[in-house]
């Protein structure tokens, strides 16, 4: 099989119930799909099953013109709703819309662009949002149109109404706080449930406020680290998709700390972008289910 063989991912949730597995894969063997790649989950505690199925078109039968898109989710539709499943078929081909919103940092944001450049991200980048104007120049060099929404306690929610617009228009899939500095409000993490990541140092909630790693050095901590989650009402305790955490000692100056932190906040950053546009990501309420690759 060519790398370049088309693609696609199968991704439910239902009730748990006998024969969850069976209606996938029966589905799928009848309409001539090559399963690569398989994982469930089921959570005994709540009651609720995961599956994410990927696939290809069948070699003996032909190329990927055997599979018709609109044929498949008019099938899978009937026998989905036997199971009150929740699902999705997606063809890997169309890449996730992807806004990203910023400050001033850019640690994140250049990762992002970097690994997106490279093609390791299945994505696009219709817009970058920020509420400075300082990384236009970054954004001008990928081509990549720049919005600059100033943001005060009284202009608030007129700025988000702004953000919403250009989610809204540019049909962005996913959009992603790559250290932008602002808390939003209630109303517009309602509207980006599910498909908002944020990313934070993990020295909260020990560490709040200003100057959180040289509160961390003063405390001595021997661990850094990073969480990246979906964005929630509640400040920084969303649904977390990914960590990372790296060892740190006496030598490490809270300049030090600070710089092992943004490597390893773009990192899980990236992590998480990708397993969420790879469908790899469930919420099962404030948890989530995460099959690796």
């Amino acid at each position: 099989m060519s790398e370049t063989t088309p693609t696609w991912i199968l991704t439910a949730t239902c009730p748990s119930r006998l024969g969850t597995v069976d209606v996938v894969t029966r589905f799928l063997f009848e309409n001539q799909c090559y399963v690569t790649e398989m994982h469930t989950f089921d959570d005994t505690d709540n009651g609720n099953f995961f599956i994410r199925a990927e696939f290809r078109a069948n070699e003996e039968a032909g190329t990927d013109e055997r599979i018709n898109a609109e044929q498949l989710n008019e099938t899978f539709a009937e026998h989905a709703a036997r199971f009150d499943m929740q699902w999705q078929i997606r063809d890997t081909r169309t890449p996730e819309r992807v806004v990203i919103m910023v400050s001033k940092f850019d640690h994140c944001l250049q990762d992002l662009l970097y690994r997106y450049s490279a093609g390791q991200l299945n994505i696009e980048i219709p817009a970058i949002i920020s509420n400075h104007p300082d990384l236009k120049e970054l954004a001008d060099w990928h081509n990549i149109p720049y919005y600059h929404f100033p943001i005060t306690a009284e202009t608030k929610p007129e700025q988000e109404a702004r953000v919403m617009t250009v989610v809204e228009n540019t049909q962005a899939d996913l959009v992603v706080l790559a250290r932008y500095m602002q808390v939003l409000s209630d109303d517009l993490c309602k509207k980006l449930e599910g498909r908002a990541i944020n990313i934070h140092h993990s020295l909260l909630p020990g560490f709040k406020g200003a100057r959180p790693y040289h509160q961390a050095y003063d405390k001595g901590v021997k661990l850094v680290g990073a969480t990246a989650h979906y964005v929630s009402p509640d400040l920084d305790e969303g649904p977390i998709i990914t960590q990372g955490v790296e060892p740190v000692d006496h030598s490490f100056t809270p300049a030090k700390l600070a710089a092992k932190g943004r490597d390893i906040e773009r990192i899980t950053l990236f992590k998480a972008v990708k397993m969420h546009c790879e469908r790899r990501v469930f919420l099962d309420g404030n948890r989530t289910v995460i099959f690796q690759n």
